[in-house]
């Protein structure tokens, strides 16, 4: 799995004109499932975007997670994240997995991030989407559940 994960002032998601997910201050994570991908790795994910310490403490320094600092997460499942251009300019997304194991994962690790006490909003899985994002900082990280960067 891969995500980028975005501190936020405030970040939503918009289908067909409605707004489907809103969050105040947290993190935006966009999330992709690579072919092979298991339930251990949306673990991971969990577990790891959890407890980022990407918030700053009283001395400004980033030491807290979005659980220490009561924040949401919005979740948005996004296939291009496992695109490939290293050969021409034109992405492959052949280690993207297929939809339906695509979305079960994407499901697992929203579950897994709920059992953690964090609001979670989403997008729709699938769906052409309008994504709105005040990144605060601005703050970006991204992982990668089996490491590769």
């Amino acid at each position: 799995m891969r995500a980028v994960v975005q501190r936020v002032k405030e970040s939503d998601v918009t289908v067909e004109d409605k707004i489907t997910g809103s969050i105040g201050h947290g993190l935006t994570v966009l999330l992709g499932v690579e072919e092979g991908d298991s339930e251990d790795d949306a673990r991971y994910m969990a577990d790891k975007i959890s407890g980022l310490r990407i918030f700053e403490d009283n001395e400004g320094k980033m030491n807290l997670s979005v659980v220490d600092v009561g924040g949401s997460i919005l979740a948005i499942s996004q296939f291009t994240l496992l695109g490939d251009v290293r050969k021409g300019k034109r992405p492959s997304f052949s280690s993207a997995a297929r939809p339906d194991e695509a979305d079960r994962l994407y499901r697992r690790f929203i579950d897994f991030v709920k059992e953690g006490g964090i609001k979670v909003e989403e997008g729709i899985f699938r769906a052409e989407m309008l994504v709105r994002i005040y990144n605060d900082g601005p703050v970006t990280i991204l992982l990668d559940s089996r490491k590769t960067f």
